[in-house]
């Protein structure tokens, strides 16, 4: 038996490996989202059993009732989270607490959510958990990584007419373009109905437009320079491979410390604070971008070359668990972007916003890191939902491949080297197979309520 109270790195919800210090005790990123989820988005949840079923990390997600239940139990702190929703915890001395049955079953039967509810209920999705979008799990509730529908509380929406007052435009309006750090309006509304409501013509906020350029600006848009072309009959070896691979990532990695120094606000941020940043989010980065803008070479020329190798029987029956896992997901992943079409201003803005993560240890002015990336968050949004009135899911939809992105890209590194080509050689034919039947029309299309591999 796992004693997951002496092993600190043990999730003391699930024992899956923990990630840190979460809402107060120590927890995998899969049960934070999960208890972040639930309590924004008040979930009222119900166990077909005796409320006494297993928690490991192959059977929380058939429980979501005895999930939330043992994360309070152990103390997890739904006081720490914080009010907007935005990432990060509101206080980072919190520690666990304990709190009452008679409480307990307060917030487990909703009573407690129906007595602080002071504005209209809100969540991205119309029906569901958000994170059916964002996660190739069970939809109902574990992506095992932070859902970006977690970081949206109820009380970021509120209703407006007509979905933008004439007080918020000039308030908007009214903001000096040369302040680097003045927030965008933090109530931009985003309707609980707007997927019944027909789109309301309107106007992209005056900031929204030069701050959306200015990232594209920073973008290498150019295509990749390492050579991807190899003669008809040559057989690829696995060294070659991987020697491919890695001048892959060696150009991808310049562009995106390139990318830095382009960035509108290098300026107003430290050195130690962008080392630290690139240091925790440069496979994001890549990943991202060889999904988006580089994805025509990556799923097209690289696509080819790893066509040429065929890997050996040892190869195949040394393929782990784990490289299963990874090549499962990001064929879902590329299968999103694909039916997103993700535009190079969107591409940006996710990129920004992905790179300014204040939760990552070691930054030395987190409130200002916090400030930006609200800002993008809110610029994309306001992009968005102008470039593509009639998709009114759409940017919700965009922020939700983030945790995705980002469990992902920290599920690559754990791969053994050895694996990489036989990944990406599956993962490649796959996804290029994936396009020749969306062409020929052979295969129906991915959708936002498809099924996708599961945790």
């Amino acid at each position: 038996m796992l004693d997951v109270a002496a092993d600190p790195r043990v999730c003391l919800i699930c024992g899956d490996r923990a990630t840190g210090l979460h809402y107060g005790i120590i927890s995998c990123e899969g049960c934070k989202g999960f208890f972040k989820r639930s309590i924004c988005n008040k979930r009222v949840y119900r166990c077909s059993r005796d409320k006494n079923c297993e928690m490991s990390r192959k059977q929380r997600n058939r429980c979501q009732y005895c999930r939330l239940l043992k994360c309070l139990q152990m103390g997890m702190n739904r006081k720490a989270i914080r009010e907007d929703g935005m990432p990060g915890g509101r206080n980072k001395s919190i520690g666990p607490v304990q709190i009452t049955d008679e409480e307990i079953e307060r917030i487990m039967s909703g009573q407690e959510f129906k007595e602080e509810a002071s504005l209209p209920e809100h969540t991205w999705s119309n029906n569901g958990d958000s994170s059916d979008h964002s996660s190739p799990s069970n939809g109902a509730s574990e992506g095992n990584q932070p859902s970006p529908a977690s970081t949206l509380s109820s009380n970021r929406s509120v209703e407006l007419n007509g979905g933008y007052t004439a007080a918020l435009r000039d308030q908007y309006m009214n903001t000096p373009m040369n302040t680097p750090y003045q927030l965008l309006p933090h109530l931009f509304s985003y309707h609980a109905q707007s997927g019944l409501l027909p789109p309301q013509p309107r106007s992209l906020y005056p900031q929204s437009h030069p701050l959306v350029l200015q990232l594209v600006a920073a973008e290498d848009l150019a295509p990749l320079a390492t050579p991807m072309l190899i003669e008809d009959g040559y057989k690829v070896t696995q060294v070659e491979l991987f020697a491919l691979l890695c001048r892959l990532a060696d150009e991808l990695l310049f562009r995106q410390i390139s990318w830095i120094k382009k960035l509108p606000f290098f300026c107003e941020l430290s050195i130690e604070d962008y080392t630290c940043l690139l240091s925790s989010t440069w496979q994001e980065l890549i990943l991202l971008s060889c999904l988006t803008i580089y994805s025509a070479q990556i799923f097209g020329d690289l696509a080819d070359v790893t066509a040429k190798y065929t890997p050996s029987e040892g190869e195949m029956q040394g393929f782990s668990e784990n490289g299963m896992e990874v090549m499962e997901r990001l064929i879902y992943l590329f299968r999103k972007f694909h039916q997103l079409k993700v535009s190079n201003e969107e591409y940006a803005c996710m990129k920004a916003i992905n790179f300014l993560n204040q939760d990552i240890r070691g930054l030395t002015n987190v409130s200002q890191l916090e400030q930006l990336n609200k800002r993008y968050w809110y610029v994309c949004q306001d992009y968005t939902e102008y470039k593509y009135p009639h998709q009114p899911k759409r940017f919700p939809e965009i922020m939700m491949c983030l945790p995705e992105i980002r469990f992902m890209a920290g599920k690559l590194v754990n791969v053994p080297l050895e694996q990489l080509p036989l990944l990406f050689k599956a993962v490649l034919h796959s996804c290029k197979s994936s396009l020749i039947s969306y062409r020929t029309g052979s295969s129906p299309c991915l959708t936002s309520t498809g099924t996708s591999p599961g945790n």
